[in-house]
């Protein structure tokens, strides 16, 4: 093999997820997102606190679910990838918002809200897989409201990882006359926080945070409401953030932090010396 020459690593490929991000303005008018504590001992992310979401399932491909917003192919243009794919990633994240938090980003199709109270039963057969989510919309007349959610950001897990998630992060305001809870078997407490109270519960070690939610709650923190942070979500394309982890420590850098080298937090290995 020439000098410089490179071969590519063969990490872990990474499973396509989906975030949410559920905002409201608390009772100070401050700006709140919903957390929740996963079960300790779960193969990724046990014990730690995160946003509501999960991996993007065979059904949220292949979903005929009547569809209201923007079409696939303009998340895809935004997401860099395939209709299909980019459908995927929107449809995960209203089911997983739904499973885990009871929050459902659908309506009738004139736009009347969903009475939540209903859809109990609907929601444990999502969770229990006895019937899709498309399924469950459609026989009570609803359509995903796709316009719902906002783009925030795309992280992938870094590739010296054993599970490795390529997880898309949404922003969604929690529809009127809709609560979250904390009825999911996959949390052990759900709550409304402050991102600077989650940043501060952090410091302190009350709380676990992992690198994207981090970063993300530093983000978030300067917007004063839920609103406000709407707003600055971004319009066109997301560029995924592909952390790189250093030794020792381990440390994990970020695109353009010193040090930072896109072909490493890619996995590529540069070999050097001719023969």
């Amino acid at each position: 093999m020439s000098a410089g020459a490179e071969r590519p690593a063969e990490p872990v490929v990474a499973r396509p997820a989906s975030t949410v991000l559920l905002l409201r303005d608390g009772p100070d008018g401050r700006l709140q997102v919903f957390l929740q504590r996963r079960v300790t001992g779960m193969a990724f992310g046990g014990g730690m606190t995160v946003f509501p979401g999960g991996g993007v399932d065979r059904t949220d491909l292949d979903d005929p679910a009547p569809w209201s917003g923007p079409a696939p192919r303009w998340w895809a243009d935004r997401l860099g990838t395939e209709p299909t794919v980019a459908a995927g990633f929107v449809r995960a994240a209203v089911r997983e918002t739904f499973e885990e938090s009871g929050v459902l980003l659908a309506s009738r199709p004139d736009g009347t809200p969903v009475d939540q109270g209903v859809l109990g039963e609907a929601r444990a057969d999502v969770v229990a897989r006895t019937r899709t989510f498309g399924d469950v919309l459609a026989e009570a007349g609803l359509v995903l409201r796709a316009d719902l959610l906002r783009l925030w950001a795309r992280w992938i897990t870094p590739v010296v990882q054993p599970r490795r998630y390529d997880t898309v992060f949404f922003t969604a305001l929690v529809p009127d006359g809709q609560e979250a809870d904390a009825h999911t078997t996959e949390a052990v407490e759900a709550s409304w926080w402050s991102p600077s109270d989650a940043l501060a519960a952090h410091r302190d070690k009350e709380i676990g945070l992992m690198r994207p939610t981090l970063a993300i709650l530093t983000d978030i923190a300067r917007h004063p409401d839920a609103a406000s942070l709407r707003a600055a979500g971004p319009d066109g394309p997301i560029r995924p953030i592909l952390p790189m982890v250093v030794g020792p420590g381990p440390r994990v850098l970020l695109p353009g932090d010193p040090g930072y080298d896109p072909d490493v937090a890619a996995g590529v290995v540069r070999t050097g010396g001719a023969r």
